[in-house]
């Protein structure tokens, strides 16, 4: 079993920009004007676009898959809490919860966090990830 774990230094994005906005909204097919268009957020209430949530949330997993591994990622589930703003400078970082065994191998449970520079927690996710996956063979 896995005793011990490193967690990696937390990883710095930004200032992020409408265009990463954009980009984001090309790449996933949501193009939802209030994330790019100042007028219709303006008329929506808010002050200028706003970036998609799927965007923090893919920064957390691929902080977590570039630490532990795409291949070992089991569970993830994410929730949105703040908005990210135009210039945000977002830091992702992670807590281990727990390590464990179980029928797949070694595993490990993880809190994942993205924060804006203003100190508001903008996502929180977990995820589990295997460590050392059993084989076939090896499995009770």
């Amino acid at each position: 079993m896995i005793n011990t774990v490193s967690v990696p230094t937390p990883w710095v994005v930004g200032p992020v920009s409408r265009t990463d906005f954009v980009r984001y909204q090309g790449a996933s097919g949501d193009m939802n004007p209030i994330h790019h268009d100042q007028v219709f957020a303006e008329a929506a209430g808010y002050p200028s676009p706003f970036s998609v949530g799927m965007f923090q949330a893919g920064l957390l997993a691929t902080f977590a898959t570039d630490w532990l591994g795409a291949e070992n990622i089991r569970a993830i589930r994410v929730r949105f809490l703040e908005q990210v703003w135009p210039e945000d400078t977002l830091t992702c970082s992670a807590l281990v919860e727990r390590t464990y065994a179980d029928d797949e191998g070694d595993k490990i449970d993880v809190e994942l966090a993205c924060t804006r520079q203003t100190g508001g927690l903008a996502v929180k996710a977990w995820a589990t990830f295997v460590r050392t996956p059993l084989v076939p063979s090896e499995r009770p």
